[in-house]
């Protein structure tokens, strides 16, 4: 009776009123649900013993059944001989065992009646054990969000975030020094030599007689043409 009565404890409490007198929520929820957890299989357990005692009872009220009929026929074979005194006698074992099968059927109803108030326990526990559980999943997302969010508060505000920042502003500070050094490579044009110089010169000479040849050539035609 002390598992029942534990277990009718546990139904009637009102989780939302320990979980506000809690300091820690979650770790008064996690022990709810174990002690709901702990006490449901210890019910289904006692249960489960009740069980097999009533079978056993049956077992024997069948025997003690059997036994009450064979000690009708014995009583009916004295009176058949004329043996009232073994009748008689047969009589009254065949009534001991039906009061001790009375009796067992008592005990059998008596354990029917708290198997069907077990039956209730359980399923009342089980629901209990489903809110606890929805209220520990509730509980924990709420618990994450918030340190989500105190994480992400520090990350903002936080000196490790100026301290990237600055170390951006120094990678920048590099890129620029690095862009500026190539930038300055093609100021002033290529530098030449002499060779080069000079080379070029009598480039241009060939090109510039080439280009007066030509021209010569295209005069004469129209110089003849003026002619005529």
């Amino acid at each position: 009776m002390g598992i029942f009565s534990r277990t009718r404890d546990i139904i009637a409490a009102n989780m939302a009123d320990l979980l506000d007198r809690s300091e820690d929520p979650a770790k008064m929820i996690r022990m709810i649900i174990l002690e709901m957890e702990e006490t449901l299989v210890e019910v289904r357990a006692s249960a489960a013993r009740t069980i097999a005692d009533q079978k056993e009872m049956r077992r024997h009220v069948a025997k003690l059944e059997r036994l009450q009929a064979s000690w009708t026929e014995k009583a009916e074979l004295a009176l058949s001989k004329d043996r009232e005194d073994l009748a008689k006698a047969a009589l009254v074992e065949k009534q001991k065992a039906a009061d001790m099968a009375e009796q067992l059927g008592a005990e059998i109803n008596v354990l029917d009646d708290a198997l069907r108030a077990a039956e209730g326990d359980i399923t009342k526990l089980q629901n209990k054990l489903r809110e606890a559980r929805a209220k520990q999943n509730a509980i924990m997302t709420r618990i994450e969000s918030a340190h989500n969010r105190e994480r992400m508060r520090e990350m903002y505000a936080g000196s490790k975030v100026e301290e990237a920042f600055s170390r951006f502003d120094v990678l920048e500070r590099r890129a620029d020094f690095a862009e500026g050094r190539a930038d300055a490579l093609s100021l002033g044009g290529p530098v030449k030599s002499l060779e080069e110089e000079i080379a070029e010169l009598k480039a241009s000479e060939k090109v510039d007689a080439e280009l007066e040849a030509l021209k010569a050539r295209f005069r004469r035609p129209i110089e003849k043409k003026t002619e005529e």
